[in-house]
């Protein structure tokens, strides 16, 4: 049977339209078709169908009949074996990794957004093919190609394979760096002219040889190959966003053009730090989520929710690891990456949701909660990206801690990757259950550390970090909390206007009546330009802010007494800061430096 092919036409750019032209030999009588409503890694109905316009289908010469049977999926009344051939638009105007995106300087796109499903036809090999580029375009994908290196035919082995491979189009700068001894791909779409890309791809590339290292060896010991035979960086470098999209072999990136190395700069700023992070982060998704997966995940479904309790293991272990490989590859030095770790560990205590929600409860939750985030999402939820790396780090630990041989989070990581790829459990290969995971916790440091665990992912009680990183020699002291965090506040501060964006439970701004929305205008008769400033207004022996708001059109008056010195509030956690203890015994610095080098 020949293949499912798509056609993908930029002729209006202006309207940020893709026209699209769908191919299917030998359809079924009824023969079904629909567009994903979520991509993988991103978890939230995203009713990608809601771009869809225009369609059209014909066999030969003849018009074909068809229904809308739900908001996404289509059915065509067919007859004989002739190709079913179904033309329509997509609106593209999402500048994000997630959708798809046409204008006169740039396409990108993720199959999900693009490629209907053909019902009953998903194993089947599918292609992929451009028409007429404008002037001096480029493709750029992990997508295999049919033909000649620059041909704009490309082919997939199945419908999941198709739309886990994203484009980049455009006349964007590209260069290439070996890994593991495979070529990975380095596309930049906005960038500034200073921008350093040597210095990117030197810097992308020790990331990358120490995670192909993690994984499979040394390159003198190579215990198993990449589960890959090229890799492509997708970067849109803009002027505000951040985030990222694994996939396959490739990744979609999106961060500040102002983040970017550039040409002359010897130091790495703090965007830059946090960009490593992001490449870091996202490749050591092609093992952990693309290839070692959810049980859940053996088999997706396009059209609705996916559910899984695991998003700590694989988005949580992740993050713990992407800024842990910047420091074992020299990109940042330890105290550096204790200031990361400071942040992370920060956010987790300064969120009172950490005591409501337990980590397989917020990732089941991603649906509705994680990506759907509210005024009062703080105070009922936790991040299973920040609780969960701090998750894997007292993992970690508490493995290094347990005498000779040494076991660490790295063996624990690499077992689990062994065995799922070995044929030595059933199921979907790749595919792991929490039970696979607490089996090996339980091999490398004990049936108690296991039960221990368990009760971590499904509790809501604080790790016993404290404890374990002084064990590894790292001092923890309190620092001194901003009024912000005193009062549990967050707020909004732009061009003088102070925006209350959450108020944290139990916290002397909920007792004072602040509500999420209101504008701060003043405090003790005095107009305010930023929070900090409102302690500022305290006559002598004086200790309640009366602030002035903004509700609705609405002035009203809020009184709060500024409690002391210390964060307010249920989470009841005063930020910590995290520094290396300068005289660690022989054995903890040992330990330390085995953790922090790898």
């Amino acid at each position: 049977m020949s293949d499912i092919s798509y056609r993908i036409d930029l002729d209006e750019p202006a309207r940020h339209l893709f026209h699209v032209t769908l191919t299917i030999p030998a359809p079924a009588p009824q023969q079904r078709v629909s567009l994903p409503a979520w991509i993988p890694g991103s978890y939230l109905l995203r009713e990608f169908a809601r771009h869809l316009s225009a369609l059209r289908a014909r066999q030969g010469s003849r018009e074909v009949a068809f229904e809308q049977i739900d908001k996404a999926t289509w059915q065509f009344d067919c007859q004989g074996a002739s190709a079913l051939v179904l033309t329509y638009r997509v609106y593209a105007f999402d500048t994000s990794v997630r959708a798809a995106f046409l204008d006169a300087q740039r396409g990108f796109f993720n199959g999900t957004s693009l490629c209907l499903r053909v019902h009953g036809r998903e194993s089947q090999t599918h292609r992929l093919a451009f028409g007429t580029l404008p002037k001096d375009w480029r493709i750029a994908t992990a997508m295999p190609r049919l033909g000649e290196p620059e041909s704009s035919q490309f082919h997939a082995s199945c419908y999941e394979e198709l739309v886990d491979h994203p484009f980049e189009l455009g006349a964007f700068w590209q260069g290439r760096f070996e890994a593991g001894g495979l070529e990975h791909q380095v596309v930049v779409s906005g960038a500034l002219p200073v921008f350093d890309g040597e210095r990117l791809l030197l810097d992308a590339q020790r990331i990358c040889e120490a995670q192909i290292a993690f994984w499979h060896g040394p390159a003198s010991k190579r215990r198993s190959a990449p589960p890959f035979a090229s890799y492509t960086f997708m970067l849109n470098a803009v002027d505000e966003g951040y985030g990222g999209l694994e996939h396959l072999a490739s990744t979609a990136l999106i961060a500040p053009r102002r983040d970017l190395p550039r040409i002359g700069q010897t130091e790495a700023s703090e965007g830059y730090v946090r960009l490593l992070g992001l490449i870091s982060h996202e490749y050591f998704h092609t093992w952990n989520v693309k290839r070692l997966k959810p049980a859940d995940f053996a088999s997706l479904d396009f059209g609705q929710e996916n559910y899984t309790e695991l998003l700590w293991f694989f988005e949580g272990f992740t993050s713990y690891y992407d800024d842990l490989f910047l420091v074992r590859t020299g990109l940042i030095d330890e105290a550096r990456y204790l200031k990361l770790l400071t942040t992370t560990v920060n956010g987790v205590l300064a969120t009172p949701g950490r005591k409501e929600q337990s980590l397989a409860q917020a990732s089941f939750d991603a649906w509705v909660k994680y990506y759907r985030p509210d005024e009062n999402s703080p105070n009922s939820t936790i991040s299973y990206y920040g609780k969960g790396a701090l998750l894997a780090l007292a993992l970690d630990l508490s493995l290094r801690f347990l005498g000779e041989p040494q076991q660490s989070l790295d063996e624990l990581m690499r077992g689990l990757w062994q065995r799922s790829h070995a044929g030595l459990k059933t199921g979907a290969r790749g595919a792991i259950s929490e039970a696979d995971i607490l089996n090996l916790i339980a091999e490398l440091g004990g049936e108690g550390l296991a039960q221990e665990f368990r009760q971590w992912v499904h509790g809501a009680a604080d790790l016993p970090l404290p404890n374990l990183l002084e064990k590894a020699g790292v001092q923890l002291r309190t620092d001194k909390a901003s009024l912000a965090q005193r009062l549990g506040l967050r707020v909004n501060e732009v061009g003088g206007v102070i925006t209350v964006k959450h108020v944290l439970a139990d916290s002397a701004a909920q007792a004072g009546g602040l509500c999420a929305g209101d504008e701060v205008l003043a405090c003790n008769g005095w107009r305010l330009r930023r929070i900090e400033d409102a302690v500022l207004t305290l006559a002598g022996g004086q200790s309640s802010l009366n602030f002035l708001l903004s509700r609705d059109q609405r002035l009203l008056e809020g009184r709060v007494d500024l409690p002391g010195s210390r964060v307010s509030g249920v989470s009841g956690a005063e930020p910590l800061l995290l520094s290396l203890a300068e005289k660690a015994p022989a054995r903890v610095a040992s330990l330390r430096k085995a953790w922090l080098s790898g």
